[in-house]
């Protein structure tokens, strides 16, 4: 049996895990993660970026880290996406405004996890 197939038995997908909805005022929908495993915890608190980078280099890098681990589905339009590469591509398209909500809600639902 392929590792698929094993995940699922044991129940490591992310099917049981709380997720949260957050609409924005154009009635998109993005879907988080209620929950973050002990090696993504531990990634965050490490220090993005190299000796080089900027505070808003590192920022960014967060910020993105965090959507990554955290973004389960978007619906933008009416389009729903569910798939990494879409997610975060998306994510790096968007303009000003959606990136400030985008960000405001993960950082409210950092909070409500307690993560930081």
């Amino acid at each position: 049996m392929g590792k698929r197939g094993r995940r699922r038995e044991r129940g490591d997908d992310d099917s049981g895990a709380e997720a949260a909805e957050y609409a924005d005022a154009e009635g998109n929908v993005l879907v988080l993660r209620g929950r973050l495993s002990a090696g993504t915890l531990k990634t965050l608190r490490e220090t993005p970026g190299g000796a080089a980078a900027s505070s808003a280099d590192m920022w960014q890098r967060r910020t993105e880290m965090l959507f990554e681990r955290l973004a389960v589905r978007w619906d933008v339009a009416g389009l729903p996406l569910t798939r990494q590469k879409e997610l975060l591509g998306r994510f790096r398209m968007a303009d000003a405004e959606t990136k400030r909500w985008v960000r405001q809600t993960i950082d409210e639902h950092v909070q409500r996890l307690g993560i930081e």
